[in-house]
């Protein structure tokens, strides 16, 4: 045995931890297709299980069995084959290619293969490129390395990959947090030149038509009551011109109808919308159910919004608990302290604010009532309304943030990649 083979064959023995979760900032999600895995080793099957309940994950149908090729072959001898298959397999040269040769007499030629194998070696790279498998990974592998290789896969069937979505939310009403997500969706259109859909989700009382001088005759109510119309070419006609960069999906802000709907609602318009743009801006409104639930856990960014004071700090801490309980594998929410300041209020320190909840700010905004006044009665960002204010430079700072461009990238671990799908032997 090689000792770059004894090398992975001692290390594809721990057990998956917290190393598993990096570089998954850098996965988008993955489509709604059906994966079946057959492992050989605790760890792999571990790793692929954790993979499995993660967000990025929710839409595909993922089983997760032991046996490797061999069981595979077993199974889908009477069995139909998913969209893709993950093997591990110990073995390499002439009986690994035995044994997938075995596979493919069982599987459909649209079926895309995944090997996770134990030894890093062209020549046996090169030679599954020639037989059509689509991706190679050395085992030991992480999450992010499983559902990349995934993700490169299957984006271009789906249309492309996914846009990063960045939701917010206040953890009180009046904590500011629409007013900070539109400035925010403003910054990152206007001064990186990305197109930016922001979506308004308070349908009964949003403000981001006010916020961003529109009255547009539709918006996303048109869309998420007629669910099974929605596409880009719908999209795009609900969508409100708002800049060069920056269009909105405008909520009624009527209370004409009421909007009561079931957790996966919002789901197929924010998907559609993903694919439009590198970038949705949510606005969600200060309401707990289960579509602002499943918004937030599909959700790239959660930015947390919240005023120092004593309700604002139970309903933070609450749900800063809840996101991380339901998005393990995800940074933290961004807490963003709002209204620190004002006179004659008694007030939570930063800090001891901070220090409740388990997270450090991102940005601290004073209480600025003239400013924020202003650009509100003109319809106006606060980087419109004074471009040298100390919070025009804020929400830069935290558009900044969101979008990591303000954070150190880790180097994406370098996999080896096959473009062909698996062919069925004749």
């Amino acid at each position: 045995m090689s000792e770059t083979a004894a090398q992975a064959m001692q290390h594809v023995d721990q057990v998956p931890g917290d190393q598993d979760k990096e570089g998954l900032s850098e996965v988008r999600p993955i489509p709604r297709i059906t994966i079946q895995a057959f492992c050989e080793t605790d760890t792999i099957r571990q790793t692929l299980e954790m993979a499995s309940g993660d967000r990025r994950m929710s839409r595909a149908h993922v089983s997760v069995n032991m046996g490797g090729i061999a069981g595979a072959t077993d199974y889908y001898g009477s069995a139909p084959t998913p969209n893709l298959i993950i093997i591990e397999s110990r073995k390499s040269g002439d009986e690994l290619m035995a044994e997938l040769g075995g596979l493919a007499d069982v599987c459909d030629s649209t079926t895309k293969v995944i090997v996770i194998g134990h030894l890093n070696d062209i020549l046996m790279y090169r030679q599954l490129v020639s037989n059509g498998i689509s991706e190679y990974l050395v085992a030991p592998v992480s999450m992010a390395d499983v559902m990349m290789a995934i993700s490169d896969i299957f984006s271009s069937e789906e249309n492309g990959p996914l846009g990063k979505m960045i939701a917010f939310i206040g953890a009180k009403g009046g904590a500011g947090s629409s007013t900070i997500c539109h400035n925010v969706a403003w910054q990152v259109s206007s001064v990186y030149n990305n197109e930016v859909v922001l979506a308004d989700l308070d349908l009964a009382f949003g403000t981001a038509n006010m916020n961003l001088d529109q009255d547009p005759t539709q918006g996303i109510a048109d869309a998420v009551f007629s669910p099974d119309r929605v596409d880009d070419i719908l999209l795009d006609r609900l969508l409100a011109k708002c800049a060069k960069h920056l269009s909105l999906l405008a909520a009624p802000s009527t209370l004409e109808r009421t909007y009561d709907f079931d957790a996966q609602a919002f789901s197929s318009i924010l998907e559609v919308a993903q694919r439009g743009a590198p970038c949705v801006v949510v606005d969600l409104p200060n309401q707990w159910n289960g579509w602002t639930k499943q918004v937030l856990a599909a959700a790239d960014e959660v930015v947390l919004t919240a005023e120092p004071e004593l309700a604002n700090l139970r309903n933070a801490k609450n749900l800063a608990d809840t996101l991380v309980e339901i998005r393990p594998n995800d940074t933290p929410p961004r807490l963003v302290m709002n209204k620190v300041g004002m006179q004659k209020r008694p007030e939570i320190s930063v800090s001891d604010f901070a220090g409740a909840i388990g997270l450090e700010p991102s940005v601290i905004i004073p209480f600025d009532p003239g400013l924020f006044g202003l650009a509100a009665n003109n319809g106006q960002m606060i980087s419109e309304a004074d471009a040298k204010s100390p919070i025009a430079e804020t929400m830069m700072n935290l558009s900044q943030i969101v979008t990591g461009r303000a954070e150190i990238k880790n180097e994406k671990k370098s996999a080896f990649g096959f473009l062909k799908g698996l062919t069925r032997k004749k």
